[in-house]
């Protein structure tokens, strides 16, 4: 029998291990005191040895008294703003949107700490329900001022039968180490559509969590873009669910990194019931010294029958330096499905990148339009030109290092 030694504690899991205990969070508290930070012996965060990765944690945020300038405008979208988990006053809301607040967090509980620690901490919950099509896009400003500090919040959004809606989430804030810990719970009615883009634009020395649950009822479209342009340390969590027949999920994201920062996609979809399909499409672009983390995992329930579920990681490498990791799994209960998954890793075409050379054109501006044509299928199916133009210009200022 192996003796069961303690685990021995980090300045971060201490910190988190206090603030948990300051809010009656003692089971997940406890959780940590017995194991720790996830290490690279947990499968989920084989990638991203938190234990490691995450030195320390400041001090939980106050309220804050100033804003920074907002990281992205999108033309014409209506705007809301939650700073240090505080939610802020809104301008009149668009019709058949209703913007109100609940108590705690909004995700369900699971096996996983940074869940269990934004359940505890959040203490408010910007809702949204959206009773039909609404056309301004929707666009959530997630965060963090002043000084280094911890903050967790939630959004919780019920998209009504038949409506449409795109929304936009931006994370950013003052430039300074902060813990962020963003969880959204999203919900389709029936036959309802949604568009909805994450996008960290965070300070250097920030450590990014998020986690999206999202639940598809029948007939239900969903596309999600999830891009990690800012952070250090970032890592979102993407837990969706077609609970309906007929509902359609595509599943997307970009890791662009630079020297330094480390960015992990982790995406569980589970197809619970028959004639559902998805089409999870993840690409990673790195330089420097980087590593870009992408795993997705496809379960098919025992009587999700007539599942359509195929998984796609493209990467793309600009440095000998870089690291792009990649894990695709299936795990499947039925028997008449139609399921699979790939990951390429490669650099720029040498043959294309010629063509265009001998063409007269730049070195530099000849691989970036190679960059642009790789990220263009992530972007091009977001219809609204305002926001397409300003998720453009993220990408083309992470290519100018700006």
């Amino acid at each position: 029998m192996r003796p069961n030694f303690p685990v021995r504690l980090g300045s971060a899991e201490e910190t988190l291990i206090a603030q948990l205990k300051a809010v009656g969070a003692d089971q997940v508290a406890e959780r940590i005191t017995v194991a720790g930070l996830p290490t690279r012996r947990v499968e989920a965060y084989h990638y991203t040895d938190l234990k490691t990765l995450l030195r320390a944690v400041p001090a939980r945020g106050q309220p804050a008294n100033e804003a920074s300038a907002p990281a992205l405008r999108v033309p014409g979208a209506f705007n809301l703003m939650v700073a240090n988990g505080v939610i802020q006053n809104a301008s009149t809301a668009p019709a058949g949107v209703i913007v109100g607040q609940a108590h705690g967090g909004v995700l369900t509980t699971r096996d996983d700490v940074i869940v269990n620690i934004g359940n505890a901490l959040a203490k408010t919950a910007l809702t949204l329900t959206l009773e039909g099509s609404v056309d301004p896009v929707i666009q959530i400003e997630r965060r963090i001022e002043g000084e280094a500090a911890h903050v967790a919040d939630a959004l919780k959004v019920f998209v009504a039968d038949g409506a449409a809606a795109t929304i936009l989430e931006t994370f950013s804030g003052s430039d300074a180490a902060h813990v962020g810990n963003h969880a959204s719970y999203i919900a389709l009615g029936k036959n309802a559509v949604l568009t909805h883009i994450t996008l960290d634009l965070s300070a250097s020395g920030v450590s990014h969590f998020a986690t999206n649950e999202y639940h598809l009822a029948d007939g239900a479209k969903l596309r999600t873009l999830i891009i990690h342009a800012g952070a250090s340390l970032a890592r979102t969590q993407l837990f969706p669910t077609l609970g309906g027949a007929e509902a359609h999920a595509d599943i997307t994201g970009l890791n662009l990194v630079s020297d330094g920062q480390h960015a992990d996609i982790t995406m569980e979809t589970t197809h619970a019931v028959p004639h559902t399909s998805s089409q999870p499409l993840f690409k990673s672009i790195t330089r420097g010294r980087s590593k870009s983390v992408i795993q997705g995992k496809l379960i098919v329930a025992r009587d999700a029958q007539k599942t359509d579920a195929k998984f796609m990681h493209q990467g793309l490498m600009l440095s000998d330096d870089a690291e792009i990791l990649s894990k695709p799994e299936l795990e499947i209960y039925a028997d008449d499905v139609v399921c699979g998954h790939g990951s390429t890793c490669g650099k720029l075409d040498e043959d294309s990148l010629f063509y265009l050379l001998s063409r007269g054109i730049p070195k530099a501006e000849a691989e970036t339009m190679l960059v642009r044509g790789f990220i263009a299928e992530l972007l091009d199916p977001v219809e609204d030109e305002a926001l397409n133009e300003a998720l453009q210009g993220v990408v083309d200022g992470w290519l100018l290092g700006q």
